[in-house]
């Protein structure tokens, strides 16, 4: 069967909970943040720390962090729903040498996939445009305001209180995946 649309998902902050690495942040920087507190995706600015303290901290405990990471509420029951007759492409940030990670995590918490790229870079424009997404669901602000602009699709923004600025006509912001749902099966309908 001919999978009829091909969905792009970011996996960090969309499929994943927002609030993922907030208790190791609180741990290790000892600090008491909330997701409420994180109001950019620039996270030095909270923690009160420099770039390289971040980023050494971070490549020290990503793997850890990932492979623990708790699924975003509904997210399952969405990409349930569409595995059967969308093609279902991951497109993350997250650099090669955590695919086999990855690839266990989507395993473990039994989450369908068509393919994962992990490409490294927050620019996921090239991928997009490679892989013909019709749609793509994404967390961080100037990545689904570019990609709409630049791809000419929709993208559904899941809202978090660091991605709150405007957005253009096809950067659709929706609190959770059941109003993500319910926006794609509209959307299918019109198509």
């Amino acid at each position: 069967m001919k999978k009829s649309k091909v969905f792009g998902f970011d996996i960090d902050g969309t499929i994943t909970d927002p609030a993922t690495f907030v208790p190791y942040l609180n741990k290790h920087f000892n600090k008491n943040i909330t997701l409420n507190d994180i109001t950019e995706y620039d996270l030095t600015q909270v923690l009160g720390v420099t770039s390289e303290q971040f980023w050494k901290w971070m490549k020290e405990h990503e793997s850890h962090i990932y492979s623990k990471a708790d699924l975003a509420s509904y997210a399952k029951n969405a990409l349930n729903t569409w595995k059967n007759t969308h093609k279902m492409i991951y497109i993350s940030a997250r650099g090669d040498h955590l695919y086999e990670l990855t690839e266990k995590w989507f395993q473990t918490k039994k989450i369908p996939y068509d393919q994962i790229k992990l490409i490294g870079s927050h620019n996921k424009i090239n991928s997009i445009k490679e892989q013909r997404l019709d749609i793509f669901f994404e967390d961080k602000h100037d990545n689904a305001c570019d990609i709409a602009e630049e791809c000419k699709i929709p993208v559904l923004l899941f809202d978090t209180p660091y991605n709150r600025l405007s957005v253009p006509n096809n950067v659709i912001r929706v609190q959770n995946w059941n109003e993500a749902t319910h926006w794609v099966d509209l959307w299918l309908k019109q198509e």
